[in-house]
């Protein structure tokens, strides 16, 4: 008895452990979730980008920038190599210490389901991207004391829009893991931690444990 103790006390150093819980106790998943409400700011900022100066006379040249700027790398990143959810934008867990449910749940995040909700997600962000565009000059009294700048605008509504499609993504990806009956969970294959880095996208530097983040031990 006093041997098994010594064993599980790392485990319980490194954090809760929770006898038989959902994966849905993961907290990076509920935390990149959260991220959705970015998008109504990231919106607004877009807006009021677009409200400065006067539009580019080539019609579609800005939509054309914009589309190649925001939507298209967070596309590209989630299509092939989805944002890795154990981090926190430039700090990230080290492959070798994901438990493995958290492993099972990288496994969840590379169905091909996944890519449909990614696709369903490009078309909901380039659907937003033709309001706030249309919509732009209401916000021009907002931003009449700002030096009317239109390429500063349009550089400040594309970062936006940028910001836009990776905290929509992001949330949409974690819904259709949360999606996931626990059964189903349970008969999903750990991903090899050594396969993380070529599957996908890991920002920052490598911890071992993230500062104010719980660790759930599988």
């Amino acid at each position: 008895m006093i041997g098994h103790s010594a064993v599980r006390l790392p485990d319980q150093q490194l954090g809760i452990k929770t006898m038989g819980a959902s994966f849905r106790a993961e907290p990076f998943l509920w935390i990149h979730l959260a991220g959705i409400v970015v998008v109504p700011l990231a919106l607004l900022t877009m807006m009021l980008g677009l409200a400065l100066g006067t539009p580019f006379s080539v019609y579609g040249v800005e939509l054309i920038f914009l589309i190649a700027v925001g939507w298209l790398p967070v596309m590209v990143m989630q299509w092939f190599k989805p944002l890795e959810i154990f981090s926190l934008l430039i700090i990230a867990l080290r492959p070798d210490s994901l438990g493995e449910n958290q492993l099972r749940i990288l496994s969840l995040f590379k169905r091909s389901q996944q890519r449909w909700i990614t696709l369903l997600g490009g078309i909901i962000s380039l659907g937003l991207l033709w309001l706030v565009y249309y919509y732009a000059p209401i916000a021009y009294p907002w931003v009449t004391d700002l030096p009317q700048i239109r390429l500063a605008g349009v550089g400040l509504a594309a970062i936006a829009y940028l910001m836009v499609n990776l905290f929509l993504q992001v949330p949409l990806s974690v819904l259709g893991v949360l999606s996931t009956s626990q059964s189903k969970f349970t008969e999903t294959m750990p991903l090899e931690p050594n396969q993380i880095k070529q599957q996908f996208t890991i920002p920052g530097i490598k911890l071992r444990q993230i500062p104010l983040v719980p660790r759930i031990s599988s």
